[in-house]
């Protein structure tokens, strides 16, 4: 329903409309438009059926969508086909990541093994040194005369 009224030297016209009716009009859900007519702040009755009635008129409303924002017209179709194509990339990257994973996996249980096997022989091989050196300071204690007196005896002996 229509109303002329005077405004500032022109008519506008001003319908009663639900939410739900501007929300079809404004090509948005009735909440979107429930929000639109609270922030400008619009004038509301009731009918005889307990709806809310809007005074508004459409061609002064300053309602721009934003970019990028799916609307009503867009269809459900559209929507579900292109997360079921981001479900599937998501997917795909996931294999691939998993895939990388068990790669990285056997990589270090090959490393881990290495290691293990180098700490084993580092610790053979000092081992076998710690034996080398006590045979050396074996020998030079054999070697070598215990006494001043036994380092005489040689001493003569040899010359």
């Amino acid at each position: 329903m229509r109303e002329p009224t005077r405004s500032g030297g022109g008519y506008q016209m001003l319908e009663q409309l639900t939410y739900v009716q501007i929300g079809e009009r404004l090509n948005i859900s009735s909440e979107g438009a429930r929000a639109i007519v609270k922030r400008n702040r619009l004038p509301r009755s009731h009918d005889k059926h307990g709806k809310t009635l809007v005074a508004i008129d459409l061609d002064e409303l300053q309602y721009k969508p934003l970019p990028g924002r799916a609307t009503r017209r867009q269809p459900v179709n559209d929507v579900v086909a292109t997360l079921k194509a981001r479900i599937d990339q998501l997917e795909a990257e996931l294999a691939a990541e998993q895939q990388r994973s068990a790669r990285d996996r056997t990589h270090y249980e090959h490393e881990r093994e290495r290691a293990d096997l180098l700490a084993r022989s580092h610790e053979a091989l000092e081992i076998q040194l710690k034996n080398l050196r006590l045979h050396l300071q074996a020998g030079r204690q054999a070697a070598s005369p215990r006494t001043l007196r036994d380092w005489w005896r040689r001493l003569r002996a040899t010359g």
